[in-house]
């Protein structure tokens, strides 16, 4: 595809998109609506730039329907509907009672979430399926207990990051393992002594910010009776880890979750029937937790349908390619390469928002460049992955901030306020960590001699 302005007609929507989405974000934006107008104005442009307009639509278009894109609405629309049954049901009251019963202070529960969501993104590989579940359990029992919200919600965003970074089953370490040549095993054992040291500074950071901030901290305690008697429903995420832990589908998962929620919730006499689903005849609609949970999603959903379509923009022009061919007139030097490899993965990255898009753009080419200079396949699967495992992690633009961000409506019930995408990757202290660890890892060359 050509704009007019060769390449940089083709990056021009791109500049006008991350000029409007930081300057909202900046501003403080409430939600992720408010990226909908800046995606639109920078698609428009794209189309007044592109030589052959019919081109540019079918290929918007085809981006935006990528199987990808369908997972993760559905994905994002089912677990919306599993937080609100779950939420109804009296959960978020039990975790706040358990947390309690088990002397966690506000610090204490912050380590808590980044823990369990570290622990499930590991397991199952997916870190928005982590934010997906636990995030709308977790900030709202979290938030009644006195936690900082931003501290809280970039604590569960950092924990289910953890996972992606270092999971055998998550998408970027496979995709990182392959392009390089690597087993996965191998790749997972090398990547140890930088994500372990790095999820501890990250759980120490957190306690810390959040024990700086306890007394700005929202006291929402009041207005949430703790009880145990919703603990039963811990049955449900439960059943859905399983699931997603013997590799079924995430949409699998979701469905049996929302049917094991509404099942258990009625034979237990935590949800009503009506509940569930009702006609509001005054108003010519249908309400209920089915449709209240679907509406929780579509923010991010419009979000990643425009994006995506105006990402399929940018790939048809060959932008990318034309990013590694810059990239490779490094010097032969290990650290030079390994600069290079980083610099360009982050340039795909941030001009993507998607990190296998990135990885799979640039691998090639680190695969070439770093084998010249001695690196091993293990050295540049590790500086890839962990790579993207912090920009997507902490930009306001990008899809799991979006989400974080989104999942922290859940707490609007309970007086607890919506986190922003800016201070959710602010406060993702593993993905900050993870960032410091590639920075001492070329500067240093720690791990540069791994096999």
């Amino acid at each position: 595809m050509r704009f007019r302005g060769g390449l940089a007609g083709a990056l021009l929507p791109f500049v006008l998109f991350l000029a409007g989405v930081t300057w909202l974000a900046l501003s403080g934006a409430p939600d992720e609506k408010g990226f909908w107008p800046v995606l639109i104005a920078a698609l428009t442009l794209g189309l007044l730039l592109a030589r052959d307009r019919k081109q540019f639509c079918d290929t918007a278009l085809a981006g935006m329907s990528q199987p990808i894109v369908m997972v993760m609405i559905m994905a994002w629309m089912l677990a919306g509907v599993l937080g609100a049954l779950l939420s109804a049901s009296g959960f978020i009251a039990s975790l706040a009672w358990l947390a309690q019963a088990a002397h966690l202070g506000p610090s204490g529960f912050v380590v808590a979430a980044f823990a369990a969501c570290a622990l499930v993104s590991t397991a199952t590989g997916t870190s928005f399926g982590t934010i997906l579940l636990a995030a709308p359990l977790l900030y709202p029992a979290g938030g009644v207990l006195g936690c900082s919200p931003p501290v809280l919600i970039g604590a569960i965003l950092g924990g289910a990051t953890f996972g992606d970074s270092i999971s055998p089953m998550s998408d970027t370490t496979i995709a990182s393992a392959g392009t390089q040549g690597a087993d996965i095993g191998g790749v997972v054992r090398s990547r140890l002594k930088y994500v372990i040291p790095a999820g501890a500074l990250a759980a120490l950071a957190s306690a810390l910010l959040n024990g700086a901030s306890n007394g700005h901290a929202l006291q929402a305690t009041a207005l949430i009776a703790t009880s145990p008697r919703g603990l039963p429903m811990l049955l449900v995420p439960a059943l859905v880890f399983v699931l997603l832990l013997r590799k079924k589908p995430l949409l699998e998962g979701m469905l049996l979750g929302i049917l094991a929620a509404t099942l258990l919730g009625l034979a237990l006499g935590l949800l009503q029937p009506s509940q569930i689903v009702y006609l509001d005849k005054a108003a010519f609609s249908a309400r209920g937790l089915v449709v209240d949970g679907i509406s929780r999603g579509l923010g991010a959903t419009v979000f990643t349908i425009l994006l995506l379509g105006m990402v399929a923009t940018l790939q048809a022009t060959g932008a990318l390619d034309a990013l590694v061919a810059f990239s490779t007139r490094g010097g032969q030097s290990a650290r030079k390469t390994e600069i290079w490899i980083v610099s360009a993965v982050s340039g795909a990255v941030l001009l993507t928002t998607h990190s296998i898009v990135a990885m799979l753009s640039v691998g090639e080419m680190a695969k070439r460049t770093g084998a010249a200079a001695g690196l091993s396949p293990y050295r540049r699967a590790n500086l890839l992955d962990m790579t993207v495992c912090t920009w997507p992690f902490l930009l306001p633009y990008c899809v799991p901030t979006i989400l974080a961000s989104s999942s922290s409506g859940a707490g609007a019930p309970y007086g607890l306020p919506r986190v922003s995408p800016l201070e959710a990757g602010l406060y993702n202290t593993y993905s900050w960590a993870l960032f410091a660890a590639i920075f001492l890892a070329v500067a240093t060359g720690y791990g540069r001699k791994e096999a």
